[in-house]
């Protein structure tokens, strides 16, 4: 049972809706559609915050910005990687420097052909100290990868310079966004932020913020000639949207709303496991420092005695509409530590490690008080279960303030500054096929996807041993002494690994992947 009987549903919104799009459309006309066949239309919970390429830092952005940029490579769900815009590889000896050869006749969006130069100016221009840059590239990919420079070869090669040999160099790479030089040497950082000059398939039409983005096809591969990302944070308006035929996709379905997509004769659920991994981040660095319960944190004692105090099945079956495991790591199955256990519900621990941590109830029964910071609208019922989250700390003895914050504007700036809570919640992409890159979110202490600021040396010392063995299973006893440590003093309350629920129009041929990346290259009408 929740917390305080607390309910499990979205609470709805009175909503007044549009006219559906396309000529002759009616709001009940569920099996015609009411798209134009030659656009699909993807519901969204939140918007994107910056189309700048060194800026990207969530899937949901990310989703959009890979149809608008190509890569080198790219890397579907087993972990295969695969040649995009380039026709050839070499790797040096050492394994420090690889060679690309990029296929012929490659061109920006607009029009001017794409070469090498441009290739090494999107590789440098996220790793410029002077621009700050906080998105994924500068961030756990170029930590992870060791990247030092890229330098012109000709007008076809380009050669990518690392400081460290690793196995996931060009998985890594593959989300190295690849735009045009000259384009965004002629802007400033605040207009490339808002005005992408792509290589990749489709272009920017327009971006009404709060709305939707509206993307035009400029070039193959994509079935669909218009693309638009409506911007839909309610759960309850977006499953509206679709059963009238105004959307084909909608992401974060509300588990109370399953039935009533899969009875409408419009569109069904797609239900994934998926690997996002969702916590409570413990923020241990300057950003919160001085607030109440920023002290308390800092003591891993605390830490592990509060992973007791949330009930993660509970919530995953009456919040979620599934059942879950809790995780015992940051790495997604099957590559964890096969000795770690779920910490289980337990209250009663969770006091009796607080009292021993010397953080006893008060005679107002409080022990600490403490801010838990998180977005509303970006993941599956959220509000909800940061909300269960706050009332299961209360009930040990943590005053737990809940502030929920709209993602785009407010929640993401705070991430990227690492100013958020002392606690907040966030869900972080995985993968399944090597533990290391699940792992790359700490690479370094100071990395931008560091956002709790942890520095246990003993994690970043192994790290370099991991990332430095020839394969993930020579790796394998250093990887499991670190996940211990991550289990043990962690700066993640750990909770599930989402599962995730999309909402599909019969009219779409297209499934989901796993890892919530959304590729709508060859989706199609049945």
């Amino acid at each position: 049972m929740l917390p305080g009987g607390q309910r499990g549903n979205d609470h709805e919104n009175t909503v007044t809706f549009g006219a559906c799009r396309g000529t002759g459309c009616r709001s009940d006309d569920h099996h015609a559609g009411c798209s134009p066949d030659n656009t699909i239309v993807v519901g969204l919970s939140a918007d994107a915050s910056t189309f700048d390429p060194a800026q990207i830092s969530s899937r949901d952005n990310a989703n959009i910005a890979k149809h608008i940029f190509a890569t080198l490579f790219q890397v579907n769900f087993e972990g295969e990687v695969q040649p995009y815009l380039v026709d050839e590889t070499a790797v040096s000896e050492d394994g420090l420097s690889y060679t690309f050869t990029l296929k012929p006749d490659l061109t920006c969006e607009d029009g001017e052909p794409l070469t090498a130069e441009d290739v090494a100016y999107s590789f440098n221009r996220p790793a410029d100290k002077a621009s700050a840059f906080t998105g994924n590239t500068p961030g756990f990919v170029y930590t992870t990868l060791g990247f030092k420079s890229a330098e012109v070869v000709d007008d076809l090669n380009v050669k990518v310079n690392l400081t460290a040999k690793t196995t996931l160099a060009l998985g890594m790479m593959a989300q190295v966004y690849i735009h045009c030089k000259d384009s965004y040497e002629a802007m400033t950082v605040e207009e490339a932020a808002s005005n992408p000059v792509g290589s990749g398939s489709y272009r920017v039409a327009s971006w009404d913020r709060g709305s939707q983005i509206v993307l035009e096809k400029v070039k193959d591969p994509g079935t669909f000639d218009t693309i638009i990302w409506r911007i839909i944070p309610e759960a309850s308006t977006r499953t509206a949207e679709l059963i009238a035929g105004n959307v084909d996709i909608i992401t974060n379905v509300a588990p109370d709303q399953i039935d009533a997509i899969n009875n409408s004769g419009s569109a069904t659920v797609e239900q994934v496991d998926g690997t996002r991994r969702m916590q409570v981040g413990f923020n241990l660095g300057k950003g919160v420092e001085g607030m109440p319960g920023a002290k308390e944190i800092q003591d891993p004692k605390v830490r592990f005695a509060m992973q007791y105090a949330v009930d993660v099945p509970g919530i995953c079956s009456q919040l979620l509409g599934t059942e879950c495991t809790r995780m015992t790591s940051l790495v997604n199955p099957p590559n964890g530590n096969p000795d770690l256990e779920p910490i289980p519900y337990d209250p009663d621990m969770a006091e009796q490690l607080l009292d021993e941590a010397g953080y006893p109830r008060g005679e107002n029964g409080v022990r600490f008080s403490i801010r838990l910071q998180g977005p509303r609208g970006r993941y599956l019922n959220d509000a909800n279960v940061v909300q269960a989250i706050g009332q299961y700390l209360n009930d040990v003895g943590i005053e737990t303030e809940v502030e929920l914050l709209e993602w785009a504007s407010v929640y993401s700036p705070l991430l990227r500054t690492k100013e958020m809570g002392p606690l907040f919640f966030l869900g972080q992409g995985g993968v399944t096929w090597n533990p290391l890159y699940d792992m790359s979110l700490f690479s370094t202490p100071d990395g931008a996807t560091n956002y709790q600021s942890w520095t246990d040396q003993r994690w970043f010392d192994d790290w370099k041993l991991a990332i430095d063995a020839d394969t993930v299973e020579e790796a394998r006893p250093v990887i499991n002494r670190m996940l211990k440590l991550f289990y043990d003093e962690g700066p993640w309350l750990q909770l599930y690994f989402q599962p995730d629920f999309y909402g599909v129009s019969n009219r779409i041929d297209w499934k989901p992947r796993r890892d919530e990346e959304i590729e709508l290259f060859a989706a199609k009408l049945k």
